[in-house]
């Protein structure tokens, strides 16, 4: 589930951190304390420019969901703040800035993007060329290419991330247990 990349970059990962044996995780990607790797998640750093590869970035309590894929295009980074929840079927492909206490729904994209603290993106939606300010929703489906209204985050969205964010840390938790 470890693997290193053609140029010899080998994942680091952190204290506390569950990786399920069929997620892949490969070259120079940093993983923090306390996150939950999901079945069949992909984080992969391995395109080279100018013989450097440049990093996946993850911080602690972060939850990668199942079949999540997280890659980058040559000399670009992903760097993913604590407290982030991506869900199942995710891609997030960089260059990427997510940062903290975000929400990545189940089937969203993200590409060439920031994700300002408190972004709650929805299921398969698209963000793409943008930088999102703080605490803004992006509705299920909606394609993010442009400058256009958002919603803000509500009470109960908010809420809503950090219930997922504590359950994952909870699960990576019990898994790590169980292995003992």
């Amino acid at each position: 589930m470890l693997y290193s990349n053609p140029f010899g970059d080998f994942p680091v990962i952190g204290q506390n951190t569950y990786i399920h044996p069929s997620a892949q995780i490969i070259g120079k990607v940093i993983i923090g304390d306390n996150c939950f790797i999901g079945p069949n998640a992909v984080i992969r750093a391995d395109e080279p420019e100018n013989g450097k590869v440049s990093p996946i970035t993850i911080g602690n309590n972060v939850n990668v969901q199942d079949g999540v894929i997280i890659h980058a295009l040559a000399g670009t980074e992903v760097k993913i703040s604590s407290n982030v929840s991506i869900a199942h079927g995710a891609i997030i492909h960089g260059p990427v800035d997510i940062r903290e206490n975000c929400f990545i729904g189940f089937g969203a994209v993200v590409f060439k993007a920031v994700l300002n603290e408190w972004v709650f993106v929805g299921h398969r939606a698209i963000v793409q060329d943008m930088e999102i300010k703080v605490e803004k929703f992006i509705p299920a489906g909606l394609v993010v290419t442009k400058e256009s209204f958002l919603p803000e985050l509500t009470g109960e969205q908010k809420d809503f991330i950090k219930k997922v964010q504590q359950m994952n840390v909870l699960l990576a938790n019990g898994y790590l247990t169980l292995k003992r």
